[in-house]
C-alpha cells in the first residue's frame, strides 16, 4: 500500500493548506477589492442622487444655460483658432525671413525646383506666343498682299 493513503485526513488537510504568506496576500486583496466595490456603490448612488437632485435645475434654468454654453464654446472656439493662426503666421513669417536669409529652411529646395519649372513654362508659353504672333502676322501679309 501506498503511504499517501495510510495518512490521516488532519495531515493531508495541514500540507495543502497555503502558507502564511499566501493567506496574508488573498486577504489584502479581498480587503482592497471589497473597499472599491464598496466605494464604486457609494459612487454611482451619489451620482445618481445628484442627478435626480440636478434636473430640475437644469431644466428650469436651460433657456440661460444653453445659449451661455454655445457663447462660451464659441468664445474659446474663436481664441484657440486666432492663436492658431497668428502662430502659423509667425511660423510662416520665420520660414520667409529665413529663406530670403539664405540660411535654406526645410522645403527651400522644393520651392526653388517649383520656381525653376514656372520659369521654364513661362520662357515656353512666350516661344510659343511669340512663334503665333509671327504666324498670324506672316498671314495678315501674305492676305494684304493677295488682295492688293
Amino acid at each position: 500500500m501506498s503511504t499517501e493513503h495510510s495518512r490521516p485526513f488532519t495531515q493531508k488537510l495541514y500540507d495543502s493548506a497555503p502558507g502564511s504568506r499566501q493567506t496574508v496576500k488573498f486577504l489584502t486583496a479581498a480587503t482592497t477589492g471589497a473597499s472599491l466595490l464598496v466605494l464604486s456603490g457609494l459612487v454611482l448612488t451619489a451620482t445618481i442622487i445628484g442627478l435626480v437632485v440636478a434636473t430640475p435645475l437644469l431644466v428650469i434654468f436651460s433657456p440661460v444655460l444653453v445659449p451661455a454654453a454655445v457663447v462660451l464654446f464659441l468664445t474659446f472656439v474663436g481664441f484657440v483658432s486666432s492663436g492658431g493662426f497668428g502662430l502659423a503666421a509667425v511660423a510662416a513669417l520665420g520660414w520667409i525671413y529665413n529663406y530670403v536669409a539664405g540660411k535654406h529652411p526645410p522645403g527651400a529646395d522644393k520651392l526653388d525646383y517649383a520656381r525653376a519649372v514656372i520659369a521654364d513654362k513661362t520662357r515656353g508659353v512666350a516661344e510659343r506666343a511669340r512663334d503665333y504672333g509671327h504666324a498670324v502676322q506672316h498671314k495678315v501679309q501674305d492676305a494684304a498682299h493677295h488682295s492688293s
